[in-house]
């Protein structure tokens, strides 16, 4: 069968002046907003404070423009119904097209210690996805566990086998389930085994989670979209949260589907094809893969050495220096994953993630990285190290505002001086960056809800519903966003000493957060808040209620952890149509599958634990990656077979 058709070939155009066009109009605002600062500070000359502060602002200003921009972007975009990468008008892409038999294809999920039966519900929602399409002969499904704990083990054989048994002969000829007795270099080492044993048989590998699940037409497009564009290594989809009943959760799922469309789509607009990879619900190019991204451990000690831990942005960047192409496909449905249900669970998958977006900070100097793939560098990092400089502005600010309160005004500078210096009012500078501030910050979530209800309001229950829930979301946002930057910074902190983290199972399940744990887990920050406010009160009581947003988040904090991770009151939401989602407005077959398999596998007899059979081995090794300084490489645009290249000349040392 010949190549799928033109309608999946992605060109971007004019790629260099999206990207200029873009730092532009961030610069330009973070610049307004740094010289609004100054001028603020100007009054009475510069404090070594001020000169600090002013650099912590701008430093933030720029983060705070960079997504207010990619939402404006991708807001037009949506409304335009333009493709964000192409500029064409936007097309079903998951309706057309045939896949190109010659080769085969892929699906696998890696999973360590987790939950089996939503891991077994969740990869036989996905196969029968591909069965139900007609395409079952064109793929194989993998489980890759790198399960240690001895019950889960023998748990994930027996569900195994009663899987095979449901599946049927015919559908589990193409299904294989190994385990690594060490779960060595982790996921990466989990994926890295695959490729070397069986990757020589695949044109790709669709790459799920544990908690993924794809329609079929998401994935089918995923291969379509591979094959029409042979210089594409990654393409990566944006996952929607979905199966979440604690109000965090509910507000978390509730957000990603109502912002995360235009942001994605601005992204995508200027990344064009130097997209960045978020290590699940994307298909790779086995072979551009297996040749650009097998990882060495870096030298030296945390959080900069070690095993690269957030390996996804380092594999997407060694593609894209490697020659290949990284799309992001914004506008394709039907991706969906599963969110930590609680702030604490939340924060502690956070914690891994700080450890591993800073150690990309080291990784800058790395030779020939395309400049895009360094910003996604230091926006990653950035997004948590920015809790730890607002968190710095805020403290310094208080110190800056207690010493001016303890010092006297001086009218009279001069020993003959006819008029005092009165104090220069500039509360309406104040009020002014104040203003523009929150319009940058909370502006792109009245834009999702613009094109909402243009387009998607009777997704997400009607346009009343729709308008409330976004009012309280935003709502619940400020609330938790205190508490969020403590976290962060810190986990940022304890990252900048050295301490390692652990990479456990992610808890995916709700649950109400007890009392114990909510008071143990903020009883520092509450204190800090309330010695941090009795002092601003008694030295400086107009910064007071400044700081008292803030202030109160903090001091809420158990409150705010334990009712928010409530099942009740998540229920009680969702029946009074606060936070409804498309996806439980209209409930996609995959997702029927899932709660459908999830709810009878308890109901069968017990089966055997053996060990199934694996498919013959063709081995390929996966050459190790120099991140420091190493040859050019060999770039696939200028080859006629992408296939056939050997992009890179390794250290192997």
């Amino acid at each position: 069968m010949s190549p799928t058709s033109n309608e999946h070939f992605i060109k971007a155009s004019a790629k260099s002046a999206r990207k200029y066009a873009y730092a532009l109009c961030v610069l330009v605002t973070a610049i307004a907003g740094g010289w609004a600062m100054t001028d603020i500070f100007s009054v009475d000359g510069y404090t070594v404070i001020e000169i600090v502060l002013l650099f912590l602002f701008t430093l933030t200003f720029v983060w705070i423009s960079a997504a207010f921009w990619s939402a404006i972007i991708g807001f037009v975009l949506l409304m335009l119904r333009r493709d964000p990468v192409t500029l064409k008008q936007a097309l079903v892409k998951n309706q057309s097209g045939e896949l190109d038999t010659r080769h085969r294809q892929a699906i696998i999920m890696p999973v360590y210690n987790e939950d089996t039966n939503r891991i077994m519900s969740g990869f036989e929602a996905c196969i029968k996805e591909i069965e139900k399409s007609g395409n079952l002969a064109h793929f194989d499904f993998y489980m890759l566990s790198d399960t240690q704990q001895k019950p889960l083990i023998e748990a994930e054989l027996v569900a195994w086998n009663k899987l095979i048994a449901r599946m049927g002969n015919d559908v589990a000829a193409h299904m294989f389930y190994r385990r690594r007795e060490k779960n060595v270099n982790r996921k990466v080492g989990n994926v890295s085994d695959f490729c070397e044993r069986w990757g020589a048989n695949y044109q790709s590998m669709i790459v799920l989670d544990a908690d993924s699940l794809m329609t079929a037409d998401s994935m089918l497009t995923l291969v379509k979209t591979l094959q029409s564009n042979p210089k594409a290594g990654l393409i990566q989809t944006v996952p929607i949260p979905i199966r979440q009943n604690t109000l965090f959760g509910r507000f978390l799922q509730f957000a990603s589907s109502l912002y995360c469309p235009t942001l994605a789509a601005g992204q995508a607009f200027w990344q064009t094809d130097t997209a960045n990879y978020w290590g699940h619900n994307a298909i790779i190019r086995i072979d551009a893969f297996m040749a650009s991204c097998g990882l060495p451990h870096l030298p030296g000690d945390v959080p900069f050495g070690g095993e690269i831990l957030s390996h996804d942005f380092v594999e997407a960047a060694l593609l894209r220096r490697a020659g290949w192409h990284v799309y992001l496909l914004a506008d394709l449905e039907g991706s969906y994953e599963e969110v930590p249900s609680n702030i604490i669970d939340y924060a502690t998958r956070d914690r891994r993630w700080v450890q591993g977006n800073l150690q990309h900070l080291g990784l800058l100097k790395t030779d020939d990285l395309h400049n895009v793939s360094k910003l996604h560098f230091v926006l990653g990092a950035f997004a948590y190290v920015s809790s730890l400089v607002w968190f710095v502005l805020l403290l310094l600010s208080t110190i800056d505002a207690t010493v001016r309160a303890a010092s006297e005004d001086v009218f009279f500078t001069a020993t003959h001086q006819l008029f005092p210096a009165w104090p220069v009012d500039k509360s309406d500078s104040i009020f002014a960056l104040l203003f523009a501030t929150a319009l940058l910050l909370i502006g792109p979530k009245f834009l999702s809800l613009i094109h909402a209800l243009v387009y998607r309001r009777y997704e997400f229950g009607g346009a009343f519903k729709l308008i409330i829930s976004t009012l309280i979301e935003i709502v619940v946002a400020i609330v938790i966003a205190p508490l969020m930057m403590a976290y962060h910074a810190y986990f940022v902190l304890n990252a900048l000493a050295g301490k390692n983290v652990s990479w456990n199972a992610q808890s995916r399940e709700g649950r109400t957060v007890p009392w114990s744990e909510a008071l143990k887990r903020t009883w520092a920050a509450t204190t800090l808040a309330v010695l941090w406010g009795a002092l601003t009160w008694y030295l400086t009581p107009l910064l007071f209620w400044w700081l008292a947003p803030v202030l109160i988040g903090l001091i809420l904090g158990a409150p705010i952890i334990h009712y928010s991770s409530s099942l009740r009151m998540g229920i009680a939401a969702r029946k009074h149509g606060i936070f409804i989602c498309p996806c439980e407005v209209i409930e996609q077959p995959v997702m029927k599958t899932l709660r459908l398999s999830l709810n009878n596998l308890d109901k069968q007899s017990r089966f055997n634990k053996s060990v199934p059979a694996l498919p013959a081995e063709k081995w390929t090794e996966m050459p190790i990656q120099c991140l420091r300084n190493r040859d050019k490489q060999t770039n696939p645009d200028n080859q006629q077979n992408s296939s056939k290249i050997n992009p890179v000349l390794v250290d192997n040392k």
